[in-house]
């Protein structure tokens, strides 16, 4: 037996069947151009927010947290160093410890789009769907998924099949093999086409330098990946529907020296949750920057996204990230570091004691 191992040139990844060229479609009226992003009607969605009442103000502030805790939270960041050595920690005086406090802002648009083409299926003499007025792209009801999650989905436009010819086969239900080129006989690769091996006549080819192809079992041709052998398709438009979260994030930093994209992944305390279809900015926060801050948003989004999707619902939020600077003396030297989020994690860039190896690095 032998075994040779190939790439088969006839086996091409593909989604599913394509339509023909639009050009040989029919006009559909309300689907006259197919694409992206169609307009949804003026009148559909929600409608301007009205502003709230003014809540009354009261300052949310956390208090530095205690000696005890920065240094607990310390010691075990130099401990998860291999580099570090723990004596500062254990050995430094405090002489300061300041409360910042670090805003986080967060706008959430939870938008609908929908786009149109046409899309085919081999046909099997199902059912063919092509007579009626087909509906508008935005008049057909598609359930809404969880909000707040991405999702796709692909619904097929009632009223606009119609029966084509597959014009990839020309018809047939056969394609061309590509291995062959039609002729269902390939270069045999044992003998490289030569028909013989060393002194002897090749085996597998019978020293004839050509093999039938494995690919059309040496017919030539292979089934329409297309119709899969059917010759003919079943055109329809297909409708599809996204459902995006677009989220917009912003922190309130007052120049603490603090990196903020450290805060990616850390939680705060929630002060403001404001939810619906279409949110009014935060005009009554006690900082005047998350007001501007959520004005600027809410603007962006809806500039954004409302002449181009449906706006289903929006979220804002607003958290308090605490942190805390903490200076101290070891050494006879002064150092900052931060001990920041409510898991208490620790940032410093000038730790006093690394091993040499860290110095090196």
């Amino acid at each position: 037996m032998y075994d040779v191992h190939y790439s088969d040139p006839n086996t091409v990844a593909k989604d599913g069947a394509t339509a023909p060229p639009a050009d040989m479609m029919p006009v559909v009226p309300g689907y006259e151009s197919l694409g992206p992003y169609v307009i949804p009607p003026s009148d559909f969605g929600p409608t301007q927010p009205q502003a709230p009442s003014r809540a009354p103000e009261r300052r949310f502030d956390i208090p530095a947290i205690t000696e005890e805790l920065a240094q607990e939270a310390f010691i075990k960041y130099a401990s998860s160093k291999c580099c570090y050595s723990s004596k500062p920690a254990k050995e430094m005086v405090f002489t300061d410890l300041q409360s910042l406090n670090t805003y986080r802002y967060r706008l959430e648009t939870f938008t609908e789009s929908r786009t149109t083409e046409w899309d085919s299926e081999p046909y099997n003499g199902q059912v063919v769907d092509g007579f009626g007025v087909a509906p508008g792209p935005w008049s057909i009801p598609v359930p809404i998924p969880s909000l707040f999650q991405d999702c796709q989905k692909a619904v097929r436009v009632p009223h606009t099949s119609t029966v084509k010819g597959c014009h990839s086969c020309l018809n047939l239900g056969r394609s061309a093999c590509r291995r062959c080129v039609n002729s269902g006989r390939t270069q045999c690769a044992f003998c490289g086409g030569m028909g013989r091996t060393a002194s002897n006549r090749c085996s597998p080819c019978h020293g004839s330098g050509m093999t039938r192809c494995h690919s059309c079992g040496g017919v030539g041709s292979i089934t329409c990946t297309t119709c899969k052998g059917q010759g003919k398709l079943l055109c329809f438009i297909k409708l599809k529907i996204t459902w995006k979260n677009n989220v917009y994030v912003a922190v309130i930093d007052k120049g603490s020296g603090f990196p903020v994209e450290l805060l990616d992944r850390i939680s705060g305390e929630k002060l403001l949750t404001d939810m619906a279809p279409m949110v009014y900015p935060v005009v009554s926060f006690p900082d005047s920057s998350v007001n501007a801050e959520s004005e600027s948003a809410v603007r962006e989004h809806q500039a954004q996204f409302a002449t181009t999707c449906r706006i289903l619902q929006q979220r804002q939020t607003i958290e308090l990230i605490p942190i805390t600077r903490v200076h101290y003396v070891w050494n006879e030297k002064t150092h900052i570091y931060f001990v920041y989020g409510t898991e208490h994690k620790v940032y410093t860039k000038d730790y006093p004691v690394k091993c040499c190896c860290c110095s090196i690095l």
